[in-house]
């Protein structure tokens, strides 16, 4: 047995949790599975798992062969697909986490178009409001809004919008509308709940002036697409990305506040850790959803060494 073949036997035993589940995954028999565990085990000369029929635990050794081989087979994958990829097709797993929201209504079709026209792609989506990490949540890609708080991720500026304060008219209705950002501590804001904080302090400039609004309400939520849902119900004031409110505020079911005021603009990136290719799969879809979104640049993402500052 070749040592890719036993890194990736050892690596899908320990994923799936054991050698049965991972004998089921692999179509064999869990006797041939533990005589390739043992034969591993053999070679290397040490004891990789404590195991039982109740139990399989990584011993030290293990969990450090588990590191370095997935790592291998990860290396071995990338260099495969640029390799596959000079006809210009992207290969492999892409994981991409987003923005609810925005991943559900913008990201979402070009990732479904994207992986159209790319057969040998497979590609994952994850989308949540609480602060997405590429290493901390596993993903190649993510696109955030903000810089990353990590000084070692690239990013890439994909596009601009603006933020804008919008109710419902059954709510203007019934609440009245805030005729500055003072006054939306008398209103229900909807807030969005990150990692370990509520976004509750609202930003806006007028004629030079800068103003910050300290709202409270009695709704939250870690999914954005879950405050404009309650925007549209009327159960209160929400802060919301201008692309994903477009068409609401057209058709009425939603009308924007304040609007002497300016809000802070959303700028959106795709980050991805570094490294020399960046992987096609990573680099040709943001590529393609920097086109999508009219915000092409000159430089592209292979071009790119913008590294965070701290």
């Amino acid at each position: 047995m070749d040592s890719v073949s036993e890194f990736a036997l050892f690596r899908t035993i320990v994923e799936t949790g054991g050698i049965s589940a991972a004998a089921l995954a692999l179509q064999s028999s869990p006797a041939a599975v533990s005589r390739r565990l043992s034969a591993l085990e053999a070679k290397l000369g040490v004891r990789l798992a404590e195991r039982s029929s109740r139990r399989f635990r990584l011993t030290d050794e293990g969990l450090l062969l588990y590191e370095r081989c997935k790592t291998i087979l990860e290396q071995i994958r990338d260099a495969e697909a640029e390799v596959a990829s000079r006809g210009g097709a992207a290969r492999g797993l892409l994981r991409v986490g987003a923005p609810a929201d925005f991943g559900r209504r913008q990201l979402a079709p070009l990732l479904a178009a994207f992986a159209a026209q790319h057969p040998g792609l497979d590609a994952h989506l994850v989308l949540s409001d609480v602060g997405l990490e590429n290493e901390a949540d596993g993903f190649d890609l993510v696109f955030r809004f903000g810089l990353p708080s990590d000084p070692t991720m690239i990013a890439r500026k994909v596009a601009t919008t603006s933020q804008i304060v919008c109710a419902a008219p059954s709510y203007i209705a019934r609440k009245g509308a805030p005729t500055s950002p003072g006054e939306l501590s008398e209103h229900n804001c909807l807030r969005l709940a990150r990692r370990h904080r509520l976004v509750d302090l609202w930003r806006f400039s007028r004629e030079g002036t800068d103003y910050e609004a300290h709202v409270s309400g009695s709704l939250s939520s870690g999914d954005g697409s879950v405050l404009h849902e309650w925007a549209l119900s009327g159960e209160g004031i929400s802060w919301e990305a201008h692309w994903d409110i477009a068409h609401d505020l057209a058709a009425g079911r939603l009308v924007e506040l304040l609007p002497g005021y300016r809000c802070a603009t959303i700028e959106l990136y795709a980050v991805f850790a570094p490294g020399k290719p960046v992987p096609p799969r990573i680099r040709l879809f943001v590529d393609h959803v920097v086109h999508a979104m009219g915000g092409a640049r000159k430089e592209t993402t292979d071009e790119l060494t913008f590294k965070i500052a701290t």
